[in-house]
């Protein structure tokens, strides 16, 4: 009889397992996204040491290997030949006994200024936050320090500088996610670092020591959370010869939609001291702050170095601290967004960084159809037959809009759906996941509904979707504002369509199929 139940009870835990097995690769098909890097196992968070050398890109990631929630970090890495397909690699640097490899950065030293490379090779340096957990336990406050490593191979292997840290604590709890830059005008690296509520800034000649500059931001911009992951560089103002500086700064939270979110900051930099520009002061005063993205799914959006013909691309985190640890997939966690090239733009209002999917993805334009539609209360857009809507960028041009709302529905056959577009009465972009599937986890995952004010009623409006099995990433008026959200349907989605409540307004529709394996 015992022999009887102990095979019923090893039978029973054999078709258990089976069926988690079962579920678990189930969610693995359905929400693994198509195009967005994420992953094969564990979990991921920050961008992180983001290079362009030799024809690749090089993509670092805050990754825990061995659970789908966050734990002890590494650095994952994957590469990409355009910012597009990803291919992921071995992990590159571990924890060791100074602690934790948290978020950083990574530079070409294309002058040898550290000393590590050789007559054959520049060297590649990394430079990330060591968190060491044992300190955390035991109370202390100086927790987290400055740490390098160099690799000479393109990042197949690296190695930890040997007199790790190469800066220090100086008393303050939150003291991380260095990202550095060289500043060829005053032939100088400069280190921008999140400390808690602002900024430090600390300049070094050969990426081992490091001088304090100045602090930004203690009074500027959101304050609903930490400070982390700031990234500074320069760009020219769109159309003309001015030169101006972007801070961006992400915090979690405060985020202009609840949860993490990231902010920006436009001014001057002389080498020591950022200081922000009049019209941005102005913009400032009005808009309480500056946001990248307004969707809840963009976090840690840093930007690469080196990249070619002076380009500024930045990636992030396509989650949200507030139910990223319990989102519904179990092999992984988390994905990354498009890759995003950026760009400045100055109005009367103020300045607006502009952020548009990388030129890379239209070299997978496959299937695409083109449409010209005179609306109605009910418009199909896009049904299955005509493309894949798991994988596709559609282009919508609006015309002959006036005050009412255009809502348009990402659908799939049980009923679920995500709902966006613009309010052209209150004035409002927004996107309401609430019906789009799996929406009971983490917090604040469903409601409220997502918004980003605009400025003025349009009578024309132009917005690029790009679309995978789990995402939307909303592009308006060529990444004036921009949303990202992530979600979980049941089913793929697999039809488009539009309500209105006005009359007379037209919609031109251009969609492509992407062709990614």
């Amino acid at each position: 009889m015992k022999k009887v139940i102990s095979s019923l009870i090893v039978a029973s835990v054999f078709f258990s397992n089976l069926n988690a097995q079962s579920d678990s690769q189930k969610e693995e098909q359905l929400y693994r996204p198509n195009f967005h890097f994420s992953p094969k196992k564990g979990w991921m968070n920050d961008p992180n040491g983001l290079y362009y050398k030799d024809g690749v890109y090089h993509l670092f990631f805050q990754h825990y290997p061995d659970g789908n929630k966050w734990g002890p970090m590494h650095w994952g890495h994957a590469t990409s030949k355009d910012l597009v397909k990803w291919e992921e690699q071995p992990i590159a640097l571990y924890p060791d006994d100074l602690g934790y490899i948290f978020s950083g950065s990574a530079v070409v030293d294309q002058n040898n200024t550290s000393g590590f490379g050789d007559s054959k090779n520049n060297p590649v340096v990394a430079v990330y936050t060591y968190h060491n957990p044992n300190r955390e336990k035991d109370g202390k406050i100086d927790v987290e320090s400055q740490g390098i490593a160099y690799s000479l191979d393109n990042s197949k292997t690296w190695t930890k500088y040997s007199t790790n840290p190469v800066l220090k604590n100086p008393g303050i709890r939150d003291f991380r996610d260095p990202k550095v830059f060289w500043d060829s005008k005053r032939q100088q690296w400069i280190m921008v670092l999140a400390a808690q509520d602002r900024t430090h800034f600390y300049a070094s000649k050969n990426l081992k020591e490091w001088t304090f500059q100045s602090e930004f931001g203690k009074d500027l911009g959101g304050h609903g959370g930490v400070w982390e992951c700031p990234d500074l560089f320069p760009l020219k103002v769109e159309g003309t010869n001015e030169e101006k500086w972007v801070l961006i700064v992400n915090i979690n939270p405060g985020g202009p939609n609840n949860g993490s979110a990231g902010q920006y900051f436009v001014g001057d930099f002389d080498g020591e001291t950022f200081k922000i520009d009049e019209l941005f002061t102005k913009q400032l005063q009005k808009e309480k702050a500056a946001w990248l993205d307004w969707g809840k799914d963009n976090y840690a959006s840093v930007s690469f170095d080196n990249v070619p013909q002076g380009k500024r691309v930045i990636i992030g985190w396509m989650s949200n601290w507030e139910y990223a640890q319990e989102v519904p997939t179990e092999a992984w966690r988390s994905s990354t967004t498009m890759a995003r090239e950026v760009s400045l733009k100055k109005t009367k209002d103020g300045y607006i960084l502009k952020n548009i999917p990388v030129a890379g993805l239209k070299n997978y334009q496959g299937k695409s159809i083109r449409k010209k539609i005179n609306l109605n209360a009910e418009n199909k857009l896009v049904s299955l037959s005509e493309i894949d809507l798991t994988k596709a960028v559609l282009d919508l041009n609006l015309k002959k809009m006036i005050a009412g709302t255009y809502s348009f529905s990402l659908k799939n056959s049980l009923g679920e759906e995500v709902v966006f577009g613009i309010d052209n009465k209150t004035k409002e972009l927004f996107v309401d996941r609430s019906k789009s599937g799996k929406t009971g986890f983490g917090n604040h995952y469903a409601t409220p509904v997502t918004k980003a004010p605009l400025n003025q009623i349009y009578s024309e409006a132009k917005m690029k979707l790009v679309i995978d099995k789990t995402s939307i990433e909303i592009f308006f008026n060529d990444g004036e504002k921009v949303l990202t959200e992530i979600f979980f349907p049941n089913e793929h989605f697999s039809e488009l369509t539009i309500s209105t409540d006005t009359k007379g307004s037209l919609l031109n529709i251009n969609a492509h199929q992407l062709d990614i394996k």
